[in-house]
């Protein structure tokens, strides 16, 4: 990952609903969320909710997928990794370190 696009990323996370979408969807895993279902829990208007996630897709940190009528919303896992890989990069000298550790990661695998 590059300064520009970890500045976006950061960017993007550093706004409480962002946050708390972005980790909502983390938990929910590869399968996604459905945009409503994340209304919901979040308690974020859905007006809202589509600024929000217009942004974090903007990043990269989230993506889309039309399931009939609905829209899933999927974290990118691979996004995640290189933006904690970019933050680490340096971590403990250069050393590897548990910081660095990303092997056990969710992934997508289909």
């Amino acid at each position: 990952m590059d300064t520009i696009n970890a500045v976006r990323a950061l960017g993007a996370l550093a706004h409480e609903s962002r946050l708390a979408i972005f980790r909502q969807l983390v938990v929910a895993g590869p399968e996604g969320m459905a945009a409503g279902e994340i209304a919901q829990q979040l308690g974020i208007s859905p007006s809202g909710l589509s600024f929000h996630l217009k942004d974090l897709t903007h990043a990269g940190l989230v993506s889309p997928r039309q399931e009939g009528r609905f829209v899933i919303y999927t974290a990118n896992f691979d996004a995640m990794t290189s933006l904690i890989g970019f933050l680490t990069e340096n971590c403990c000298s250069g050393a590897s370190c548990a910081a660095s550790d990303l092997s056990n990661c969710c992934r997508d695998e289909t």
